[in-house]
């Protein structure tokens, strides 16, 4: 099965990896759907009346799934039935050992894929490079301070253009089917060598400090993040802190033929944007 010609559903389509897909999808000549509460074709987990318009004509979908598990497998099937023989699904690395506060969507989305009957592929990134500057990290970088429960345990943080680039060729492509993909950089560098990294291509001074875990969520729940999000968070970081997506894989040069950008050049092409500054 190769996609062109055939809609391509992607879930997600205005976020982090689904806005990179469906550009790499259209600059390719595919046809792309892309899906989102805010986006050119709606979609919205909680409302299943979405669902259907949303997979008309699709072959194939680039899967995101809800923090919230309960719809995912309904969709899945109703995809299937309506014709979608091939997923994508985004999960994360370390997903199967974080427990039930953290990517219980993720795992749900591994799950229903696997039992769809149709053409599957799972794919686990690391944490993004782009974390540190669209999400989570960029306003404690910007601010001169990022302050984690890391344990001095290296993470291989990867480019998120990587993960949708894979992703793409994962949609479009055969020989794929029925495999998981751990996703991540070229290299394991503990997360104050990567805030190093990010100061040196902003051209400022900018902190890296460990806490314990009880400080980090004392710190979360001060600046006023919701108990889901300390518990999640909380829960990722004792994942990476036990080692369980330390240590870089190949898969990217598996499947790309190339090796995974590296933080410092994802640094050196973002910072002239002043995005640190």
């Amino acid at each position: 099965m190769t996609t062109t010609g055939k809609d391509i559903l992607v879930l997600g389509g205005t976020g982090k990896t689904g806005s990179r897909v469906v550009r790499r999808l259209r600059a390719a000549g595919e046809r792309v759907r892309a899906a989102s509460r805010s986006g050119e074709v709606r979609f919205d987990w909680s409302d299943p009346g979405t669902w259907e318009p949303a997979l008309a004509g699709a072959s194939a979908v680039y899967l995101m799934a809800p923090e919230d598990p309960a719809p995912v497998a309904d969709f899945v099937g109703r995809a299937v039935a309506a014709g979608v023989g091939r997923f994508v699904a985004l999960s994360g690395r370390g997903v199967e050992h974080t427990g039930p506060d953290f990517g219980r969507g993720m795992a749900a989305g591994e799950r229903a894929v696997r039992g769809s009957g149709v053409e599957w592929t799972v794919i686990r990134p690391n944490n993004f490079h782009q974390n540190f500057d669209e999400d989570l990290w960029h306003r404690p970088l910007r601010e001169g301070r990022l302050a984690l429960p890391t344990g001095g345990v290296p993470e291989p943080f990867v480019d998120a253009e990587d993960v949708a680039e894979v992703a793409a060729e994962l949609l479009t492509r055969d020989g794929y089917h029925g495999r998981v993909y751990e996703l991540s950089g070229p290299e394991a560098l503990p997360w104050e060598a990567a805030v190093a990294t990010i100061a040196r291509a902003a051209g400022r001074p900018i902190r890296f400090v460990e806490l314990a875990p009880e400080e980090y969520a004392a710190e979360l729940r001060a600046e006023g993040w919701p108990e889901e999000t300390v518990a999640g968070l909380g829960a990722m970081f004792a994942a990476q802190r036990a080692g369980h997506m330390a240590v870089p894989t190949d898969d990217v040069l598996r499947v790309l033929g190339r090796e995974p950008r590296g933080l410092g050049v994802y640094a050196a092409r973002v910072a002239p944007a002043g995005v640190w500054s």
